[in-house]
């Protein structure tokens, strides 16, 4: 069930909020907000409901016992889960991919071993990555076991952030399961943002998805349309991506639960070092701290530390999919953050901001290519259009690029949003000249206008059936 659909919208969502107003205590909330984020990905993946159920039984029972167990047991014990939620993602994420490449080697011998064609839950790569989370942590004593299983139920289940994060520690919302207040007032506050991120996702990301998928689909686009293709591209996974997670943490803020925030103005950024500062930081975080810093982080020799990023984006973009052009996309950034570190890093801070940012959004953009293409080949054709190598300035017919009057909007309006500054000094200077109950009533209107403005907009979106896809589904 998509946030940007008909059924959630108008009718999942509306009962739901009804429901867990009218529900008094917090233990009965808890029990609700379960069984409507159950049945939430129950409506999508009705069998694989099971897949959700057995890792939330995993990780509380291995919880439960990591608190009454010795040391030496209690790395079993945790060792053992996280093995068991590898398992479940390997499973199911991996299977075909590994089968693949093992029968190009078995080619040979004429032996193919029949691929599992296994389908791919949804959201499994989150929810796994907040049960191995879950365990380290209180196998580290940062938390203690949760010993009520509806608890971690809904911690792992919980349906704002169920399907595409941001990826939420225990730690985070651990008070919250147990005691949070829900009020009007952060109520719409957590509305707000949803429409925000709906209206990112409906009225930009959905709208640049055409342009971006008539560019890749084709043969052998010009210079100007892989460019073209690939701007479109860029905005439409950050605003598909950053809309959802607004999306979820308003939702979150609604229910009484505080979120941590995914993006920051990552296009901005002046390094690839400084884009993962600001890009899906709920991830990134969840490597540095679960995996780099294991690894040795940067505490010993450079070779060593180059090994470990190395090492982390190569699983990042494992992560991200079963296919060796998100291998290539991790190592790519992976290789970048090593010679940034190495010595790019002290050479980009020395110039101009704008060149700093622009070889970043490049580096960033590049990346995407691998993101994008269906394989190794389609990535390898795209950038030889890009240098211009089957043509240049021109829109060709063959191509069918979708160009619609919406559609260059929502790519020079989406520019501006992502690449806008995060201070707001001249905002703050020209309002502060303003009477002080002018600016605070003044303020008021405008954004209650704007935020009905783009509700209504999103919604008629919605209502129309346009293109609805979500990138982040596959993962």
């Amino acid at each position: 069930m998509l946030f940007s659909s008909v059924t959630f919208l108008f009718y999942f969502l509306p009962l739901v909020v009804m429901g867990y107003f009218l529900v008094p205590a917090t233990t009965a909330k808890n029990l609700f907000l379960l069984s409507a984020s159950l049945v939430f990905y129950y409506w999508g993946e009705p069998w694989f409901v099971l897949v959700m159920l057995a890792s939330i039984a995993v990780n509380y029972v291995a919880g439960v016992l990591m608190a009454e167990a010795g040391a030496r047991r209690r790395k079993a014990i945790v060792g053992s889960a996280i093995a068991a939620n590898l398992v479940f993602l390997g499973v199911f994420k991996y299977a075909d991919f590994l089968v693949a490449n093992l029968n190009l080697l078995l080619a040979p011998l004429g032996w193919p071993v029949p691929l599992p064609e296994f389908s791919l839950p949804i959201g499994i790569s989150f929810f796994t990555f907040q049960g191995i989370s879950y365990l380290i942590d209180v196998y580290r004593r940062h938390v203690p076991a949760e010993r009520n299983p509806l608890n971690v139920g809904l911690y792992i289940a919980m349906f704002p952030q169920l399907i595409a994060g941001p990826i939420v520690r225990f730690e985070t919302v651990a008070r919250q399961i147990h005691e949070r207040r829900s009020t009007l007032a952060r109520s719409s506050v957590g509305a707000r943002i949803f429409i925000i991120g709906l209206a990112q996702k409906m009225l930009i990301a959905n709208e640049v998805a055409l342009l971006a998928d008539s560019a890749f689909a084709s043969a052998a686009p010009s210079m100007l349309e892989a460019w073209l293709g690939l701007a479109a591209y860029t905005l439409q996974i950050y605003f598909d991506f950053a809309g959802y997670s607004n999306m979820a943490i308003g939702l979150g803020i609604v229910f009484g639960f505080t979120f941590p925030r995914n993006f920051r103005l990552p296009y901005r950024s002046r390094s690839v070092t400084e884009f993962w500062r600001r890009w899906h930081i709920s991830l990134s975080t969840w490597f540095r701290d679960y995996l780099y810093i294991p690894l040795g982080g940067n505490r010993h020799s450079p070779a060593r530390t180059y090994i470990n990023l190395a090492t982390v984006f190569l699983l990042c973009g494992l992560w991200h999919g079963a296919s060796w052009t998100f291998v290539v996309w991790g190592l790519h950034h992976g290789v970048l953050l090593i010679l940034e570190r190495a010595w790019l890093g002290r050479r980009l801070r020395t110039l101009p901001h704008w060149v700093s940012r622009g070889y970043a959004l490049l580096a960033v953009m590049a990346g995407w290519v691998w993101f994008r293409a269906v394989d190794l080949d389609h990535a390898l054709r795209y950038f030889r259009s890009l240098a211009g190598v089957n043509g240049g300035l021109s829109i060709t017919v063959d191509t069918h690029l979708v160009i619609y009057p919406t559609t260059l909007a929502a790519l020079l309006f989406g520019a501006a949003l992502a690449t806008r500054s995060d201070r707001h000094h001249r905002v703050r200077r020209l309002l502060g000249r303003l009477p002080t109950r002018w600016r605070s009533h003044g303020i008021a209107l405008a954004d209650n206008a704007a935020t009905g403005a783009l509700l209504i907009l999103s919604l008629l979106a919605v209502g129309s059936g346009s293109y609805n896809p979500f990138l982040y589904f596959r993962f």
